[in-house]
């Protein structure tokens, strides 16, 4: 049975509030800089101009999709840990780490801005991997390495697609 002190020490999950509070925060910087990633992608996704128009419109609407999908989810663990979700533009801008990507319509300029975003969201959600670890924060833990994947095969193609070395 756990001491009134223990008990105060640790939240509902069994994580440690205080470390559990610093990973909501840096959940909070990621949400910041993926919701400027889903703008960059919208924009992309809009502008895009040339041959390969057809193939990339649908390329860049998945991803903006996909990462629609992730925002709710680090929203959702940010709450899970006991914290709040930013949820402001002025919030995103103040802890975007990201290239603004503005009036983008080559098809090269816009797949190097995916692998610029992509390779900034990684730096992120490593230094949440490696704090999440320490606490044994299952649940962030297992979704920073499920984006990390995710990430790292998408930069993989679209390197490919640039004709670029890894």
């Amino acid at each position: 049975m756990k001491t009134k002190k223990q008990s105060e020490a640790t939240n509902i999950l069994g994580l440690p509030v205080k470390e559990a509070g610093v990973i909501a925060a840096e959940l909070n910087i990621l949400l910041s800089n993926f919701q400027v990633y889903y703008q960059n992608l919208r924009g992309i996704h809009w502008n895009i101009r040339g041959k390969r128009f057809f193939d990339l419109h649908i390329k860049f609407e998945e991803l903006y999709n996909d990462a629609q999908l992730k925002i709710d989810m680090v929203a959702e663990r940010v709450l899970t840990l006991g914290g709040t979700p930013l949820h402001t533009f002025e919030d995103y801008i103040a802890n975007n780490r990201l290239e603004v990507g503005k009036d983008i319509s080559k098809d090269v300029d816009a797949v190097q801005l995916v692998i610029a975003s992509l390779s900034d969201l990684l730096k992120i959600e490593r230094v949440i991997l490696e704090e999440s670890d320490k606490i044994n924060d299952e649940g962030t833990n297992s979704m920073m390495s499920d984006f990390i994947k995710e990430q790292e095969k998408t930069m993989w193609m679209m390197k490919a697609w640039c004709e670029e070395e890894i």
